[in-house]
Protein backbone atom coordinates (compact mmCIF):
# COMPACT_ATOMS: atom_id res chain seq x y z
CA UNK A 1 0.00 0.00 0.00
CA UNK A 2 2.44 2.41 -0.85
CA UNK A 3 1.96 5.74 -0.84
CA UNK A 4 1.33 6.57 -4.86
CA UNK A 5 2.58 7.36 -4.48
CA UNK A 6 2.05 9.53 -9.87
CA UNK A 7 -0.71 8.94 -7.24
CA UNK A 8 2.32 6.88 -5.97
CA UNK A 9 1.13 3.08 -8.24
CA UNK A 10 1.82 1.87 -4.97
CA UNK A 11 -0.35 3.96 -3.11
CA UNK A 12 -2.90 1.58 -3.44
CA UNK A 13 -1.43 -0.94 -2.40
CA UNK A 14 0.59 0.18 0.30
CA UNK A 15 2.25 3.18 -0.17
CA UNK A 16 1.62 2.35 -2.86
CA UNK A 17 3.41 6.53 -1.52
CA UNK A 18 2.80 4.81 -1.10
CA UNK A 19 3.64 5.70 -2.54
CA UNK A 20 1.54 6.28 -0.65
CA UNK A 21 0.57 7.13 -2.54
CA UNK A 22 0.92 6.68 -3.42
CA UNK A 23 2.92 6.18 -8.36
CA UNK A 24 1.80 2.32 -12.83
CA UNK A 25 1.34 0.10 -16.00
CA UNK A 26 1.65 -0.07 -19.42
CA UNK A 27 0.10 2.62 -21.44
CA UNK A 28 -1.84 0.01 -24.44
CA UNK A 29 -3.31 3.18 -26.38
CA UNK A 30 -2.01 5.61 -28.76
CA UNK A 31 -3.02 9.31 -27.76
CA UNK A 32 -2.07 9.62 -31.87
CA UNK A 33 -3.82 6.62 -33.08
CA UNK A 34 -6.95 7.50 -31.07
CA UNK A 35 -7.20 10.89 -32.77
CA UNK A 36 -6.33 9.70 -36.01
CA UNK A 37 -9.32 7.35 -35.73
CA UNK A 38 -11.90 9.37 -34.69
CA UNK A 39 -14.38 11.44 -37.04
CA UNK A 40 -13.53 15.21 -37.17
CA UNK A 41 -11.71 16.57 -34.81
CA UNK A 42 -8.38 16.90 -35.78
CA UNK A 43 -5.79 18.90 -34.27
CA UNK A 44 -8.12 20.11 -31.34
CA UNK A 45 -9.09 16.24 -30.61
CA UNK A 46 -5.51 15.40 -30.57
CA UNK A 47 -4.89 18.16 -28.16
CA UNK A 48 -7.75 17.43 -25.84
CA UNK A 49 -6.77 13.89 -25.79
CA UNK A 50 -3.18 14.29 -24.64
CA UNK A 51 -4.84 16.42 -21.81
CA UNK A 52 -6.90 13.71 -20.76
CA UNK A 53 -3.82 11.05 -20.93
CA UNK A 54 -1.69 13.82 -18.44
CA UNK A 55 -5.27 13.97 -16.48
CA UNK A 56 -5.84 10.57 -16.35
CA UNK A 57 -2.01 9.61 -15.23
CA UNK A 58 -2.27 12.13 -12.49
CA UNK A 59 -5.51 11.17 -10.89
CA UNK A 60 -6.67 7.70 -12.11
CA UNK A 61 -3.59 5.29 -12.53
CA UNK A 62 -2.77 4.73 -9.45
CA UNK A 63 -6.00 2.80 -8.92
CA UNK A 64 -7.23 1.84 -12.51
CA UNK A 65 -3.75 1.81 -13.89
CA UNK A 66 -2.17 3.32 -16.99
CA UNK A 67 -3.36 0.36 -18.89
CA UNK A 68 -6.54 0.62 -17.92
CA UNK A 69 -7.02 -2.44 -16.62
CA UNK A 70 -7.91 -1.90 -13.21
CA UNK A 71 -6.51 -4.51 -10.44
CA UNK A 72 -8.75 -7.87 -10.20
CA UNK A 73 -10.95 -8.05 -7.39
CA UNK A 74 -9.49 -4.53 -5.86
CA UNK A 75 -10.06 -1.46 -8.67
CA UNK A 76 -12.43 -1.73 -11.51
CA UNK A 77 -10.99 -1.90 -15.13
CA UNK A 78 -11.84 1.00 -17.40
CA UNK A 79 -10.56 -0.72 -20.70
CA UNK A 80 -12.98 -2.54 -23.11
CA UNK A 81 -15.80 -2.07 -19.71
CA UNK A 82 -18.93 -2.49 -19.85
CA UNK A 83 -19.52 0.20 -17.43
CA UNK A 84 -18.81 2.55 -20.08
CA UNK A 85 -20.54 0.55 -23.14
CA UNK A 86 -23.68 3.10 -22.69
CA UNK A 87 -21.73 5.63 -22.55
CA UNK A 88 -19.87 7.93 -19.61
CA UNK A 89 -22.37 9.55 -17.69
CA UNK A 90 -22.23 6.71 -14.36
CA UNK A 91 -18.21 7.15 -14.85
CA UNK A 92 -18.70 10.86 -15.03
CA UNK A 93 -20.59 10.86 -11.51
CA UNK A 94 -18.31 8.80 -10.18
CA UNK A 95 -15.58 11.29 -10.48
CA UNK A 96 -17.73 14.08 -9.40
CA UNK A 97 -19.10 12.58 -6.21
CA UNK A 98 -17.06 9.66 -5.08
CA UNK A 99 -18.41 6.01 -5.72
CA UNK A 100 -18.92 3.46 -2.82
CA UNK A 101 -20.44 0.35 -2.88
CA UNK A 102 -20.77 -2.91 -4.90
CA UNK A 103 -20.54 -2.66 -8.54
CA UNK A 104 -20.66 -5.60 -11.55
CA UNK A 105 -17.82 -4.95 -14.02
CA UNK A 106 -17.21 -7.19 -17.31
CA UNK A 107 -19.14 -9.48 -14.58
CA UNK A 108 -16.69 -9.22 -11.61
CA UNK A 109 -18.03 -7.68 -8.76
CA UNK A 110 -16.19 -4.77 -6.94
CA UNK A 111 -16.41 -3.67 -3.32
CA UNK A 112 -14.44 -0.52 -2.51
CA UNK A 113 -14.94 3.44 -2.49
CA UNK A 114 -13.26 6.05 -4.55
CA UNK A 115 -13.59 8.95 -3.44
CA UNK A 116 -14.28 12.15 -6.04
CA UNK A 117 -11.53 13.53 -8.04
CA UNK A 118 -11.06 17.58 -7.35
CA UNK A 119 -10.43 18.38 -10.72
CA UNK A 120 -12.80 20.69 -12.83
CA UNK A 121 -15.20 19.75 -15.56
CA UNK A 122 -13.28 20.45 -18.09
CA UNK A 123 -10.84 18.68 -16.85
CA UNK A 124 -13.13 15.97 -16.20
CA UNK A 125 -14.28 16.46 -19.93
CA UNK A 126 -10.76 16.09 -21.36
CA UNK A 127 -9.99 12.57 -19.26
CA UNK A 128 -13.42 11.00 -20.32
CA UNK A 129 -12.96 11.99 -23.84
CA UNK A 130 -9.37 10.16 -23.55
CA UNK A 131 -10.89 7.10 -21.82
CA UNK A 132 -13.67 6.70 -24.48
CA UNK A 133 -10.81 6.56 -27.41
CA UNK A 134 -9.05 4.38 -25.35
CA UNK A 135 -8.62 0.37 -24.40
CA UNK A 136 -11.42 -0.44 -26.84
CA UNK A 137 -13.97 1.78 -25.38
CA UNK A 138 -16.89 3.21 -28.15
CA UNK A 139 -15.37 6.74 -28.47
CA UNK A 140 -17.07 9.50 -28.34
CA UNK A 141 -16.30 13.66 -27.39
CA UNK A 142 -17.54 14.63 -23.92
CA UNK A 143 -17.66 18.55 -23.24
CA UNK A 144 -17.69 20.42 -20.15
CA UNK A 145 -21.46 21.65 -19.94
CA UNK A 146 -21.92 18.09 -20.08
CA UNK A 147 -19.91 17.28 -16.63
CA UNK A 148 -21.15 20.65 -15.40
CA UNK A 149 -24.95 19.13 -15.61
CA UNK A 150 -24.55 15.76 -14.37
CA UNK A 151 -22.07 17.06 -11.17
CA UNK A 152 -25.03 19.36 -10.90
CA UNK A 153 -27.41 16.48 -9.90
CA UNK A 154 -25.00 14.97 -7.13
CA UNK A 155 -24.52 15.96 -3.74
CA UNK A 156 -21.21 18.20 -4.15
CA UNK A 157 -23.16 20.28 -6.92
CA UNK A 158 -20.38 22.13 -8.19
CA UNK A 159 -16.39 21.69 -8.56
CA UNK A 160 -16.44 24.68 -5.91
CA UNK A 161 -17.99 23.23 -3.25
CA UNK A 162 -15.60 19.90 -3.93
CA UNK A 163 -13.08 22.38 -3.67
CA UNK A 164 -14.24 23.71 0.16
CA UNK A 165 -14.88 20.40 1.30
CA UNK A 166 -11.27 19.69 0.85
CA UNK A 167 -9.62 22.66 3.29
CA UNK A 168 -6.87 21.19 5.36
CA UNK A 169 -8.30 20.14 8.45
CA UNK A 170 -7.68 21.20 12.35
CA UNK A 171 -4.39 19.74 13.70
CA UNK A 172 -4.91 17.08 16.49
CA UNK A 173 -3.18 17.70 19.75
CA UNK A 174 0.56 16.74 20.47
CA UNK A 175 1.86 14.94 23.19
CA UNK A 176 2.81 16.44 26.40
CA UNK A 177 6.11 18.44 26.50
CA UNK A 178 5.75 19.51 22.60
CA UNK A 179 4.60 21.89 20.54
CA UNK A 180 2.87 21.27 16.72
CA UNK A 181 2.63 23.46 13.90
CA UNK A 182 2.02 23.65 10.43
CA UNK A 183 5.28 24.73 8.81
CA UNK A 184 4.28 25.13 4.92
CA UNK A 185 1.44 24.04 2.51
CA UNK A 186 2.93 22.04 -0.37
CA UNK A 187 1.97 22.99 -4.08
CA UNK A 188 1.98 19.48 -4.66
CA UNK A 189 1.99 16.31 -3.15
CA UNK A 190 4.93 15.38 -1.25
CA UNK A 191 6.83 12.33 -0.54
CA UNK A 192 9.80 12.50 1.07
CA UNK A 193 11.75 15.17 3.19
CA UNK A 194 15.89 15.29 3.22
CA UNK A 195 17.93 17.45 5.24
CA UNK A 196 21.79 17.64 6.31
CA UNK A 197 20.04 17.76 10.24
CA UNK A 198 20.29 21.42 11.15
CA UNK A 199 16.72 22.26 10.49
CA UNK A 200 18.22 25.05 8.15
CA UNK A 201 16.56 23.47 5.50
CA UNK A 202 14.47 20.89 4.08
CA UNK A 203 14.54 19.22 1.14
CA UNK A 204 10.77 18.12 -0.65
CA UNK A 205 10.11 15.78 -2.73
CA UNK A 206 6.89 15.37 -4.55
CA UNK A 207 5.15 12.96 -6.83
CA UNK A 208 5.96 13.78 -9.70
CA UNK A 209 9.83 14.12 -9.36
CA UNK A 210 10.06 17.95 -8.23
CA UNK A 211 12.52 18.67 -5.42
CA UNK A 212 11.50 22.15 -3.17
CA UNK A 213 13.96 23.75 -0.68
CA UNK A 214 11.89 24.93 2.77
CA UNK A 215 13.09 26.97 5.53
CA UNK A 216 11.41 26.04 8.33
CA UNK A 217 11.90 29.02 10.62
CA UNK A 218 9.53 31.08 7.92
CA UNK A 219 7.72 28.88 5.72
CA UNK A 220 9.52 30.17 2.78
CA UNK A 221 9.30 27.77 -0.47
CA UNK A 222 11.79 27.42 -3.39
CA UNK A 223 11.34 25.05 -5.98
CA UNK A 224 15.19 24.22 -6.81
CA UNK A 225 14.82 20.95 -9.35
CA UNK A 226 12.30 20.87 -12.01
CA UNK A 227 11.48 16.89 -12.82
CA UNK A 228 10.48 17.69 -16.94
CA UNK A 229 13.97 19.21 -16.76
CA UNK A 230 16.06 15.91 -15.28
CA UNK A 231 13.96 12.85 -15.79
CA UNK A 232 14.88 11.26 -18.75
CA UNK A 233 12.77 9.97 -20.92
CA UNK A 234 14.29 7.10 -23.37
CA UNK A 235 13.13 5.42 -26.48
CA UNK A 236 10.42 2.97 -25.51
CA UNK A 237 9.31 4.22 -22.05
CA UNK A 238 5.65 3.74 -21.62
CA UNK A 239 4.69 7.71 -20.73
CA UNK A 240 6.12 9.58 -17.41
CA UNK A 241 7.97 7.61 -14.61
CA UNK A 242 5.99 5.46 -12.38
CA UNK A 243 6.64 6.93 -9.69
CA UNK A 244 9.83 9.25 -7.67
CA UNK A 245 9.94 8.18 -4.54
CA UNK A 246 13.38 8.09 -3.17
CA UNK A 247 15.37 11.26 -1.64
CA UNK A 248 18.54 11.29 0.14
CA UNK A 249 21.25 13.86 1.15
CA UNK A 250 24.84 12.78 1.56
CA UNK A 251 27.58 14.98 3.91
CA UNK A 252 28.90 16.96 0.54
CA UNK A 253 25.62 18.38 0.24
CA UNK A 254 24.59 16.00 -2.54
CA UNK A 255 20.99 15.19 -3.56
CA UNK A 256 19.73 11.40 -4.72
CA UNK A 257 16.98 10.82 -6.38
CA UNK A 258 15.22 7.23 -7.09
CA UNK A 259 12.83 7.05 -10.31
CA UNK A 260 10.88 3.70 -11.73
CA UNK A 261 10.35 3.96 -15.12
CA UNK A 262 9.01 0.33 -17.81
CA UNK A 263 10.47 0.93 -21.22
CA UNK A 264 9.85 -1.66 -24.21
CA UNK A 265 12.58 -1.15 -26.18
CA UNK A 266 13.86 -4.35 -25.47
CA UNK A 267 10.98 -7.17 -24.46
CA UNK A 268 10.13 -8.31 -22.03
CA UNK A 269 9.20 -4.10 -20.51
CA UNK A 270 11.73 -3.63 -18.39
CA UNK A 271 11.67 -1.65 -15.06
CA UNK A 272 14.51 0.86 -15.12
CA UNK A 273 15.53 1.91 -11.92
CA UNK A 274 17.74 5.48 -11.66
CA UNK A 275 19.17 7.26 -9.07
CA UNK A 276 19.87 10.72 -9.78
CA UNK A 277 23.12 12.52 -7.92
CA UNK A 278 23.38 16.45 -8.07
CA UNK A 279 26.07 18.18 -9.55
CA UNK A 280 26.98 21.26 -8.32
CA UNK A 281 25.06 23.94 -6.49
CA UNK A 282 23.23 27.03 -7.26
CA UNK A 283 22.63 29.83 -4.41
CA UNK A 284 24.08 27.28 -1.90
CA UNK A 285 20.88 24.80 -3.10
CA UNK A 286 21.64 21.65 -4.83
CA UNK A 287 21.51 21.50 -8.79
CA UNK A 288 22.01 19.54 -11.98
CA UNK A 289 21.02 16.06 -10.95
CA UNK A 290 22.76 13.85 -13.72
CA UNK A 291 22.06 9.61 -14.03
CA UNK A 292 24.54 8.43 -11.26
CA UNK A 293 23.45 4.53 -11.07
CA UNK A 294 21.25 2.49 -13.53
CA UNK A 295 20.14 -0.87 -13.45
CA UNK A 296 16.89 -3.14 -14.65
CA UNK A 297 14.80 -5.94 -14.19
CA UNK A 298 11.44 -7.34 -15.83
CA UNK A 299 8.71 -4.81 -14.92
CA UNK A 300 5.06 -5.77 -14.77
CA UNK A 301 1.67 -4.93 -15.58
CA UNK A 302 -0.01 -4.55 -12.80
CA UNK A 303 2.89 -3.97 -9.76
CA UNK A 304 6.03 -3.49 -9.56
CA UNK A 305 6.94 -0.98 -5.94
CA UNK A 306 10.63 -0.38 -7.44
CA UNK A 307 13.12 1.83 -5.59
CA UNK A 308 10.71 3.80 -2.62
CA UNK A 309 13.31 4.24 0.15
CA UNK A 310 17.11 5.86 0.11
CA UNK A 311 19.02 6.76 3.10
CA UNK A 312 22.85 6.57 4.14
CA UNK A 313 23.67 4.31 6.63
CA UNK A 314 26.10 4.71 9.69
CA UNK A 315 29.00 3.15 7.47
CA UNK A 316 28.71 6.01 4.56
CA UNK A 317 27.33 3.61 2.49
CA UNK A 318 23.93 4.26 0.11
CA UNK A 319 20.97 1.89 1.43
CA UNK A 320 18.15 1.61 -1.05
CA UNK A 321 15.11 -0.43 -0.26
CA UNK A 322 13.70 -2.01 -3.79
CA UNK A 323 10.15 -3.24 -3.16
CA UNK A 324 8.72 -6.32 -4.79
CA UNK A 325 7.83 -6.65 -8.68
CA UNK A 326 4.39 -8.77 -7.52
CA UNK A 327 2.08 -8.31 -4.85
CA UNK A 328 2.33 -12.28 -3.38
CA UNK A 329 4.90 -13.60 -5.99
CA UNK A 330 2.35 -14.54 -8.62
CA UNK A 331 3.96 -15.00 -12.03
CA UNK A 332 3.21 -12.20 -14.94
CA UNK A 333 1.13 -13.03 -18.05
CA UNK A 334 0.96 -11.67 -21.48
CA UNK A 335 3.33 -11.72 -24.33
CA UNK A 336 4.93 -8.33 -23.54
CA UNK A 337 5.87 -9.55 -19.79
CA UNK A 338 8.06 -11.29 -17.99
CA UNK A 339 6.54 -15.02 -17.17
CA UNK A 340 8.21 -15.09 -13.72
CA UNK A 341 7.75 -13.71 -10.12
CA UNK A 342 10.74 -12.13 -7.88
CA UNK A 343 14.10 -11.83 -9.79
CA UNK A 344 17.46 -11.50 -7.67
CA UNK A 345 16.91 -7.64 -7.07
CA UNK A 346 13.59 -7.56 -6.15
CA UNK A 347 11.97 -7.32 -2.49
CA UNK A 348 15.59 -6.76 -1.80
CA UNK A 349 17.57 -4.14 0.36
CA UNK A 350 20.32 -2.92 -1.35
CA UNK A 351 24.10 -0.86 -0.30
CA UNK A 352 25.94 1.34 -3.08
CA UNK A 353 29.26 3.08 -2.40
CA UNK A 354 28.69 6.46 -3.40
CA UNK A 355 32.85 7.07 -3.04
CA UNK A 356 32.67 5.56 -7.10
CA UNK A 357 30.75 6.43 -10.24
CA UNK A 358 29.81 3.03 -10.99
CA UNK A 359 28.70 1.37 -7.93
CA UNK A 360 27.36 -2.11 -7.42
CA UNK A 361 24.36 -3.59 -5.90
CA UNK A 362 25.66 -5.08 -3.32
CA UNK A 363 22.30 -7.17 -1.52
CA UNK A 364 21.81 -6.79 2.49
CA UNK A 365 18.73 -8.58 2.72
CA UNK A 366 16.17 -10.88 1.01
CA UNK A 367 12.41 -11.23 1.32
CA UNK A 368 11.51 -7.31 1.99
CA UNK A 369 8.23 -7.15 0.06
CA UNK A 370 8.09 -2.91 0.06
CA UNK A 371 10.03 -1.32 2.67
CA UNK A 372 9.30 2.26 2.75
CA UNK A 373 11.53 3.08 5.42
CA UNK A 374 14.54 2.54 7.22
CA UNK A 375 16.32 4.22 9.95
CA UNK A 376 19.57 2.94 12.74
CA UNK A 377 19.87 3.24 16.14
CA UNK A 378 23.02 4.16 18.35
CA UNK A 379 24.11 0.35 18.43
CA UNK A 380 24.09 0.77 14.23
CA UNK A 381 21.17 -1.90 14.48
CA UNK A 382 18.62 -1.21 11.29
CA UNK A 383 15.11 -1.42 11.55
CA UNK A 384 12.49 -1.00 8.70
CA UNK A 385 8.70 -0.66 7.93
CA UNK A 386 7.58 -3.17 5.74
CA UNK A 387 4.33 -2.92 3.92
CA UNK A 388 2.09 -6.42 3.05
CA UNK A 389 -0.22 -7.65 0.48
CA UNK A 390 -3.48 -7.10 -0.81
CA UNK A 391 -4.66 -10.27 1.41
CA UNK A 392 -5.44 -9.26 5.01
CA UNK A 393 -1.76 -9.75 6.32
CA UNK A 394 -0.08 -7.61 9.29
CA UNK A 395 1.93 -4.55 8.03
CA UNK A 396 5.56 -5.16 9.51
CA UNK A 397 8.34 -3.51 11.49
CA UNK A 398 11.85 -5.67 11.07
CA UNK A 399 15.30 -5.59 12.48
CA UNK A 400 17.47 -6.12 9.20
CA UNK A 401 20.51 -7.85 9.67
CA UNK A 402 22.57 -8.88 6.72
CA UNK A 403 21.95 -11.95 4.92
CA UNK A 404 18.36 -12.74 6.37
CA UNK A 405 15.69 -13.56 4.93
CA UNK A 406 12.26 -11.52 5.84
CA UNK A 407 9.85 -13.95 4.59
CA UNK A 408 8.27 -12.42 1.34
CA UNK A 409 6.78 -14.07 -0.89
CA UNK A 410 6.48 -17.27 0.98
CA UNK A 411 5.05 -15.97 4.33
CA UNK A 412 4.30 -12.95 5.61
CA UNK A 413 3.78 -11.50 9.10
CA UNK A 414 3.57 -14.73 11.51
CA UNK A 415 1.35 -16.20 8.96
CA UNK A 416 1.87 -20.21 8.76
CA UNK A 417 -0.96 -20.13 5.92
CA UNK A 418 -0.17 -19.02 2.73
CA UNK A 419 -1.77 -15.66 1.55
CA UNK A 420 -2.63 -17.52 -1.70
CA UNK A 421 -3.50 -20.81 -3.54
CA UNK A 422 -0.73 -18.96 -5.99
CA UNK A 423 1.51 -18.68 -3.06
CA UNK A 424 4.82 -20.31 -3.53
CA UNK A 425 6.74 -22.67 -1.61
CA UNK A 426 9.97 -22.49 0.52
CA UNK A 427 13.30 -23.24 -0.91
CA UNK A 428 14.08 -26.16 1.19
CA UNK A 429 16.25 -24.98 4.05
CA UNK A 430 15.78 -21.48 3.43
CA UNK A 431 15.26 -19.68 7.12
CA UNK A 432 13.34 -16.65 7.72
CA UNK A 433 12.99 -13.98 10.37
CA UNK A 434 9.91 -13.33 11.48
CA UNK A 435 8.87 -9.59 12.54
CA UNK A 436 8.81 -7.39 15.61
CA UNK A 437 5.30 -8.10 17.36
CA UNK A 438 3.12 -5.00 18.49
CA UNK A 439 2.74 -5.76 22.35
CA UNK A 440 0.67 -2.64 22.34
CA UNK A 441 -1.77 -0.46 23.22
CA UNK A 442 -2.13 0.97 19.67
CA UNK A 443 -1.34 0.07 16.01
CA UNK A 444 -3.68 -2.57 15.85
CA UNK A 445 -2.67 -4.75 19.17
CA UNK A 446 -6.00 -6.45 20.45
CA UNK A 447 -4.75 -8.39 23.44
CA UNK A 448 -2.22 -10.23 22.08
CA UNK A 449 0.87 -9.45 19.77
CA UNK A 450 0.23 -8.52 16.53
CA UNK A 451 3.18 -8.85 13.85
CA UNK A 452 3.18 -5.86 13.81
CA UNK A 453 0.33 -3.38 12.69
CA UNK A 454 -2.69 -3.18 11.59
CA UNK A 455 -3.59 -4.53 7.78
CA UNK A 456 -3.27 -2.21 5.15
CA UNK A 457 -2.12 0.73 7.39
CA UNK A 458 0.68 1.48 5.53
CA UNK A 459 3.70 2.07 7.49
CA UNK A 460 6.07 4.48 6.09
CA UNK A 461 8.76 6.77 7.04
CA UNK A 462 10.90 5.98 10.37
CA UNK A 463 12.82 8.12 12.30
CA UNK A 464 15.13 7.17 15.57
CA UNK A 465 15.18 9.35 18.55
CA UNK A 466 18.30 10.58 20.07
CA UNK A 467 19.65 12.39 22.99
CA UNK A 468 17.78 15.86 22.04
CA UNK A 469 14.58 13.95 23.21
CA UNK A 470 13.69 13.94 26.38
CA UNK A 471 13.02 10.88 28.51
CA UNK A 472 10.54 8.52 27.27
CA UNK A 473 10.60 9.27 23.53
CA UNK A 474 14.62 9.46 23.92
CA UNK A 475 15.84 5.92 22.15
CA UNK A 476 12.34 5.10 20.59
CA UNK A 477 11.20 5.45 17.10
CA UNK A 478 8.25 7.50 15.49
CA UNK A 479 7.11 5.92 12.50
CA UNK A 480 4.35 7.62 10.13
CA UNK A 481 1.21 5.51 8.62
CA UNK A 482 -0.05 6.72 5.40
CA UNK A 483 -3.26 4.93 5.60
CA UNK A 484 -5.43 2.21 4.05
CA UNK A 485 -6.39 2.29 0.37
CA UNK A 486 -8.34 -0.65 0.27
CA UNK A 487 -9.77 -3.32 3.07
CA UNK A 488 -13.17 -3.24 4.52
CA UNK A 489 -13.83 -1.71 7.96
CA UNK A 490 -12.48 1.36 9.49
CA UNK A 491 -9.64 3.57 8.33
CA UNK A 492 -6.14 2.28 9.80
CA UNK A 493 -3.38 4.30 9.99
CA UNK A 494 -3.56 8.19 9.63
CA UNK A 495 -1.74 8.54 12.01
CA UNK A 496 2.12 8.47 13.73
CA UNK A 497 3.37 6.05 16.07
CA UNK A 498 6.00 5.67 18.80
CA UNK A 499 7.39 2.19 19.13
CA UNK A 500 9.61 1.55 22.50
CA UNK A 501 11.67 -1.60 21.94
CA UNK A 502 13.04 -4.12 24.33
CA UNK A 503 14.44 -7.32 24.59
CA UNK A 504 12.14 -10.39 25.65
CA UNK A 505 13.56 -13.23 28.06
CA UNK A 506 14.18 -14.79 24.45
CA UNK A 507 16.50 -12.06 23.66
CA UNK A 508 14.23 -10.90 20.78
CA UNK A 509 12.95 -7.54 20.42
CA UNK A 510 9.16 -6.66 20.73
CA UNK A 511 7.28 -3.26 20.43
CA UNK A 512 5.21 -1.13 22.81
CA UNK A 513 3.42 1.17 20.50
CA UNK A 514 1.30 4.07 20.97
CA UNK A 515 -0.41 6.73 19.21
CA UNK A 516 1.63 10.18 19.31
CA UNK A 517 -0.75 12.23 16.58
CA UNK A 518 -3.84 10.96 15.05
CA UNK A 519 -5.63 12.01 12.73
CA UNK A 520 -3.46 13.57 9.98
CA UNK A 521 -3.72 13.51 5.94
CA UNK A 522 -1.67 10.35 4.74
CA UNK A 523 1.10 11.05 6.50
CA UNK A 524 4.13 9.42 4.56
CA UNK A 525 7.79 10.21 5.64
CA UNK A 526 9.13 11.57 8.61
CA UNK A 527 12.28 13.07 9.05
CA UNK A 528 14.53 14.56 11.99
CA UNK A 529 15.73 18.31 11.48
CA UNK A 530 17.08 19.96 14.10
CA UNK A 531 17.07 19.82 17.93
CA UNK A 532 14.49 17.88 19.31
CA UNK A 533 12.28 18.37 16.06
CA UNK A 534 10.74 16.20 13.84
CA UNK A 535 9.24 16.89 10.68
CA UNK A 536 6.21 15.16 8.94
CA UNK A 537 5.10 14.82 5.46
CA UNK A 538 1.75 14.77 4.87
CA UNK A 539 0.92 13.43 0.94
CA UNK A 540 -2.47 14.76 1.18
CA UNK A 541 -4.81 16.54 3.32
CA UNK A 542 -7.54 13.86 3.87
CA UNK A 543 -7.76 12.44 7.46
CA UNK A 544 -10.22 9.50 6.22
CA UNK A 545 -10.52 7.34 3.20
CA UNK A 546 -13.04 9.57 1.88
CA UNK A 547 -11.00 12.05 0.86
CA UNK A 548 -7.85 10.06 -0.18
CA UNK A 549 -6.42 11.88 -2.63
CA UNK A 550 -7.88 15.27 -2.23
CA UNK A 551 -5.19 18.31 -2.80
CA UNK A 552 -1.58 18.19 -1.67
CA UNK A 553 -1.07 17.86 2.08
CA UNK A 554 1.98 19.63 3.88
CA UNK A 555 4.56 19.81 6.09
CA UNK A 556 4.08 20.07 10.19
CA UNK A 557 6.74 20.61 12.56
CA UNK A 558 6.63 18.66 15.97
CA UNK A 559 8.96 19.98 18.50
CA UNK A 560 10.10 19.79 21.98
CA UNK A 561 8.89 22.45 23.75
CA UNK A 562 11.56 23.92 25.42
CA UNK A 563 13.84 23.93 22.52
CA UNK A 564 10.79 25.66 20.66
CA UNK A 565 10.42 27.86 23.21
CA UNK A 566 14.54 28.76 23.39
CA UNK A 567 14.46 29.54 19.49
CA UNK A 568 11.88 32.13 19.78
CA UNK A 569 13.14 33.77 22.69
CA UNK A 570 16.89 33.26 20.88
CA UNK A 571 18.89 30.71 23.15
CA UNK A 572 19.45 27.16 22.74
Amino acid sequence: MTPNPSAPQNARRKMRAGGFWFWFACLTASVGAAADAASPGGDALAARLRRGQELYAANCAACHQLNGEGVAGVFPPLAASDFLADGPERGIRAVCEGLAGEIVVNGRTYAGVMPPVVIDDADVADVFTYVMHSWGNPGGVVEAERVRRIRSRTAVRTFERLQASSVFPPLPPPPPGFTLREVARLPQRGVRIASDGTGRTLFVLTEKGDVWALEPATGALRQVLSARKYLEQRPGDLGPPLFVLGLALDGQGRLYIASNQQNEAALPVQNIVTIYRTTTQVDGLPAEPKPWFQISYPGNSAYVHGVEHLAFGPDGLLYVGNGARTDGGQPTTGPRWHDGAETPLTASIWRLDPRVERPQVEIIARGVRNAYGFCWNERGEMIATENGPDADAPEELNLIEPGRHYGFPYAFADWTKKAYPHTPDAPPGLQFTRPIPNVGPDGGFAGEPLFTFDPHSCPGGIVYLGDDFPPGYRGTYVLARFGNLIGTGRDRGFDVLQATLTRDPQGQYQAAVKTLLAPLGRPIDVHLGGRGKLYICEFSRATSRAMSYALPGRILELAVAQHAAGERSGTK
